[in-house]
């Protein structure tokens, strides 16, 4: 595994003031779902808003920052990732709370967890969190979304902190949602968040979120290493049967798998590597394309270096 040189004395020496941990070449196979990628250069994870505002400000322009939640849609290659990786902590961004028919959460709140807040203030329109495995920062850039809704049919606002330490505040349309993306500037690291909940019975929306972990359940692979769904569905079509139609399901590369379960996920059976990964699906993207024509495009989000 590739070691970086280590930037953590010049980081401290430009940031004194800094109250969030940095740690150097940190293995980020543990932070995600797959359970394989190399190391980050630094990862750094700050202490509330006001720390993240000021790490940004005096980190240096050369560095580049990516930012990682909980792991659950990402592959990190094994070459690892140069310069600094934020990940949010929920200690300082994972607070949830109802006001009045508005759902306000931090960046790092799970996505099922808004869905339970929710349902204890009463409000329905958000029960569909309930079957997305990541965080509401990671929903937020990825416009995410299951069971026939999704981020941007229930938010208000969505908050965060630019690269040069400045808050900023996206409206919905401000956010550019399209399918499984948005087009609000990549740069900005988003903090916290503002849903718009519908009342309802609270009995009825207990009912709709089993119906959506229920589905997750019977129809996903959700207790193996994977990554949840790998391709995004084309107009018109659904990934996982132009998959199969392919004669993928099952297929391997080293220790990945398509799933037999669900064709549009990818599993680590237990000594892959990222390359495999993401190898494999490159070979699903052929094998369609040489099916019927289409080319699949990626959902889940691929980062860092090539070994």
């Amino acid at each position: 595994m590739m070691t970086f040189p280590d930037i953590t004395p010049e980081l401290k020496t430009a940031m004194p003031q800094l109250r969030g941990r940095l740690t150097a070449n940190q293995s980020l196979a543990e932070l995600t779902w797959f359970r394989v990628g190399g190391r980050a250069q630094m990862l750094f994870t700050p202490a509330d808003e006001d720390d993240l505002a000021y790490f940004l400000k005096n980190l240096p322009a050369e560095l580049p920052v990516t930012v990682v939640g909980v792991g659950s849609n990402l592959i990190v290659r094994d070459g690892g990732l140069p310069g600094v990786v934020i990940r949010l902590s929920p200690r300082g961004f994972g607070e949830v709370g109802a006001q009045g028919e508005v759902v306000v959460a931090g960046a790092a709140a799970l996505d099922k967890r808004v869905a339970e807040a929710a349902a204890v203030a009463g409000l329905g329109g958000l029960e569909f969190l309930f079957g997305i495995p990541g965080t509401v920062g990671g929903a937020l850039r990825m416009n995410a979304g299951a069971n026939g809704a999704e981020t941007k049919d229930v938010l208000i606002e969505a908050s965060g902190i630019g690269r040069d330490g400045q808050k900023h505040v996206f409206t919905n349309a401000e956010m550019k949602f399209v399918y499984r993306s948005s087009g609000a500037d990549a740069s900005v690291i988003f903090t916290s968040v503002r849903f718009r909940g519908r009342p309802g019975a609270a009995e009825a929306i207990r009912a709709r979120m089993q119906e959506v972990q229920a589905h997750r359940e019977a129809a996903q692979p959700i207790r193996e290493k994977t990554g949840g769904s790998t391709f995004k569905n084309p107009p018109g079509h659904s990934a996982w049967k132009l998959i199969d139609a392919a004669g993928c399901r099952g297929l391997r590369v080293g220790g990945a798998q398509v799933s037999e379960m669900h064709t549009n996920f990818l599993i680590n059976t237990g000594e892959a590597t990222a390359g495999d990964i993401e190898t494999l699906g490159e070979t699903v993207r052929t094998r369609v394309k040489e099916n019927c024509g289409i080319e699949l495009q990626w959902e889940i989000k691929r980062i860092g270096i090539l070994s």
